[in-house]
């Protein structure tokens, strides 16, 4: 039996598993979700990663860690703070040791983020991505779902019955911290843990060919192929456990 630590995305909370833990429960197995202080404009990656941590029993050494879409930059630093026995990143983002999100994603739109006034990262940074794909689908660039109903459910909610999709609306949260775009990610290196990476086929968030190629590169795995867009665990979360569990 295995426990599985289940750390949301952005504009998310705690509540987002809750179609997908009585499917691992289910087959045996215990899980555990947190909300992490997203609210927080002050909040950092290690803050979050201090969230994840208070939420794990101190007897249990079995540990599934999930991340999801942000919580990619998180989950690695739990693993240097806690023995665990896996990594899964989940339509998630894989830092990179001494970069932030935006320094990977910079030349995807420059412009865009000069406007914002975010400084060009030295050249050195820029030349350790250049042979990568976009890492975010354009068409979604620039648009915010905690503003629209039907913007959140085009980029993150396209998959799901209609119900449960109006339901994550009005749960999702503001999400005031951006350390997980800004902030130089604290890993020296990777945690030398057994990871795995589950791409979902239709993301309109991260995009596939981003996903499969950095799981390659920076895990050293294929990714798993999951039907779907970027959050399996309200549109199939019967699939997603028999994936987290095989």
């Amino acid at each position: 039996m295995s426990i599985f630590c289940l750390v949301h995305g952005a504009c998310q909370g705690a509540w987002c598993w809750d179609m997908l833990i009585p499917e691992l429960e289910a087959r045996g197995h215990k899980a555990v979700a947190m909300d992490l202080p997203i609210e927080d404009p002050s909040a950092g990656l290690s803050d979050f990663a201090d969230a994840v941590l208070r939420s794990l029993p101190k007897d249990e050494d079995d540990i599934i860690l999930v991340g999801h879409s942000m919580a990619g930059t998180v989950i690695p630093i739990v693993a240097l703070q806690r023995p665990v026995r896996k990594l899964v990143f989940l339509a998630a983002l894989i830092p990179y040791p001494g970069t932030s999100t935006l320094d990977q994603f910079y030349e995807d739109v420059p412009d865009m983020l000069k406007a914002a006034g975010y400084n060009q990262p030295e050249e050195s940074k820029l030349e350790k991505f250049r042979d990568e794909p976009d890492m975010f689908v354009p068409a979604w660039i620039g648009k915010n779902p905690l503003e629209s109903e039907a913007v959140a459910i085009e980029v993150l909610f396209p998959d799901c019955q209609p119900e449960v999709a109006r339901w994550a609306v009005s749960k999702m949260r503001q999400h005031k911290s951006m350390a997980h775009a800004f902030e130089v990610n604290p890993l020296q290196a990777f945690p030398d843990v057994e990871c795995a990476y589950i791409v979902c086929t239709d993301d309109r968030t991260i995009s596939p060919a981003w996903s499969r190629y950095a799981a390659r590169k920076r895990l050293g795995v294929d990714a798993i192929e999951l039907p779907g867009g970027h959050c399996p665990y309200l549109s199939r979360p019967v699939h997603l456990a028999s994936v987290l569990c095989g």
